[in-house]
């Protein structure tokens, strides 16, 4: 996984949030390690169906937890069946192609994968409703995955031997749980907020799992309120956020992070397949950010990785490796002129 790593990019870093159009494993990493070079990634493919969505693939990671797929979504079940069966196969074909093409790499590689909120938000229980009203199965799923993915890592680290692996949790449920927004079954309620401290605790044992590793965790979160003190404190060495859509909000505790070292993962590269901007003019939010702190503008460069503002399935390929390139060249520009 290679020795000592805990950087999560080297400076001028960019890469994606995970998800990629089309159904081709082989071409899709192809094209992570040919516009992000800096720091591909495995892509998650959802256009191939169930199994290959954010829930899906996270739910086939899980340890001594099965799961199948009815009409209203992935449901906890005693045992493995096709649904489980299709997503691990999905999974094993990218791993396949990730293989093949990595081959020798020694660079850092990153991995995704929901996080236990987004998945006791997403995933059922018998009779329908979110494991997150059950709060021993939100304890049962944040304990199957910290085993399954630290196995899952390790597999990972198996195959690409000489590779430094990052891996980020992607929690777009998270601001939900805690604030009590998640519907229930029927509809006609929400389930009530999660506390912070449960949450940090979860957070913080899948966490803790993959570091064990040496294998450095980020967050994603595309949303508005992102806990930024819940995740550091979780262990979070990086945190992916929307730059457009958290605007000002997240000032404080955004400057509070960077001081302490976390690693901004910068959504500024639109995902709507619009013209984009030139580089200079997409990295200028991170500049923004970077004067209102008061941060040194060399900083930048060595703290801030571009990304997309999310992930990349609704676009064309030719707009997503697009995408990929601008994010690349935006990052270049941090490093080559910080501050504009």
């Amino acid at each position: 996984m290679g020795e000592g790593s805990v950087r999560l990019a080297a400076p001028g870093a960019a890469t994606g949030v995970g998800s990629m159009p089309g159904s081709d494993p082989g071409e899709a990493v192809a094209v992570t390690f040919d516009a992000v070079p800096e720091l591909p990634f495995l892509p998650e493919l959802p256009a191939r169906g169930p199994g290959a969505d954010l829930v899906g693939r996270a739910a086939t990671v899980l340890a001594d937890l099965h799961v199948d797929l009815q009409p209203s979504g992935w449901r906890l079940v005693d045992r493995p069946g096709g649904d489980e069966r299709r997503g691990r196969a999905f999974l094993d074909h990218d791993l396949d192609a990730l293989e093949e093409r990595a081959a020798g790499y020694d660079g850092p590689l990153k991995l995704q994968v929901a996080g236990p909120w987004t998945l006791a938000a997403g995933l059922r229980l018998t009779r329908g409703e979110a494991a997150l009203a059950d709060r021993g199965a939100r304890r049962d799923l944040a304990d199957s995955l910290a085993e399954g993915l630290a196995a899952h890592v390790a597999d990972v680290a198996r195959r690409v031997p000489a590779a430094r692996l990052v891996v980020q949790l992607d929690e777009p449920s998270l601001p939900d749980v805690l604030m009590g927004r998640v519907r229930s079954y029927s509809g006609f309620r929400t389930l009530g907020p999660v506390e912070d401290a449960e949450a940090e605790a979860a957070l913080g044992r899948v966490v803790g799992a993959v570091a064990s590793l040496g294998a450095p965790v980020l967050v994603h979160c595309c949303a508005a309120a992102v806990p930024l003190g819940l995740l550091r404190r979780a262990g979070a060495a990086g945190v992916s956020l929307d730059l457009g859509l958290v605007g000002e909000t997240l000032d404080d505790d955004l400057g509070e992070a960077l001081e302490a070292g976390v690693v901004l993962f910068a959504g500024v590269v639109p995902t709507s397949g619009a013209p984009l901007s030139d580089p200079a003019t997409t990295v200028e939010p991170v500049r923004r950010l970077w004067r209102r702190l008061g941060l040194r503008p060399e900083a930048a460069a060595e703290q801030v990785v571009v990304t997309p503002t999310c992930g990349l399935a609704g676009v064309t390929p030719d707009q997503a490796r697009g995408a990929l390139r601008r994010c690349g060249e935006a990052a270049q520009v941090l490093v080559d002129d910080p501050e504009g």
